[in-house]
């Protein structure tokens, strides 16, 4: 675990979301670094320091990778980046299998294991219970029209109810900071939407 080690690693991340189509209007190096904030907070509050921290952290860099290269499936992508990058640097096979480990818990249905998988779950989905959830979403909209994914704002609105409702936080500190406004936010899109 070496602090300056986390700095380059952090910048040769940041070389490589240079790369993201800006047709990726959320999964961006905003959403990255929002993750990385993201996966601090909670660990500290779920007590997590040390290497399980520094691990935590290189995962949360490295998890939206992959969408430099395909956008379905990009978890198994990000791996593969990490690993091609992770010869650089000094990790064990045990630490490459847990940063793994920690990137593919992010796929969506999420089903993490440990608790470090279960704090990169929060720290990704953060958002659905925060007062910015709208403006994010709006970036995430505008995201799925462009690839397709989504074919007009009807589909937006029940696919996006769907999946808040369905929804669950998976730490102790996010489901007391997050839940509450997550469901203020179900009912603002009950409200406005359906």
């Amino acid at each position: 675990m070496d602090f300056k080690e986390f700095d380059v690693i952090k910048q040769d991340v940041c070389s490589i979301l240079h790369k993201l189509d800006p047709k990726l209007t959320y999964h961006s190096k905003e959403h990255t670094m929002d993750v990385l904030e993201q996966s601090e907070r909670i660990a500290k509050e779920e007590g997590i320091a040390g290497n399980d921290l520094w691990l935590l952290k290189v995962a949360a860099l490295y998890h939206d990778t992959g969408f430099v290269r395909i956008y379905h499936n990009h978890e198994e992508m990000s791996c593969a980046i990490f690993l091609e990058s992770s010869s650089r640097f000094e990790f064990t096979e045990e630490e490459k299998e847990k940063i793994k480990g920690i990137i593919m818990a992010t796929k969506i249905p999420q089903q993490p294991h440990t608790i470090l998988e279960r704090i990169i779950c929060d720290a990704d989905l953060d958002y659905l219970g925060r007062q910015d959830f709208f403006t994010i979403g709006e970036e995430l909209r505008k995201e799925f029209l462009t690839f397709g994914i989504i074919r007009n704002d009807e589909e937006w609105d029940r696919l996006q109810l769907n999946f808040l409702k369905n929804h669950r936080y998976h730490t102790l500190s996010s489901q007391k900071q997050r839940e509450s406004a997550k469901q203020s936010n179900i009912q603002q899109l009950l409200g406005t939407h359906i």
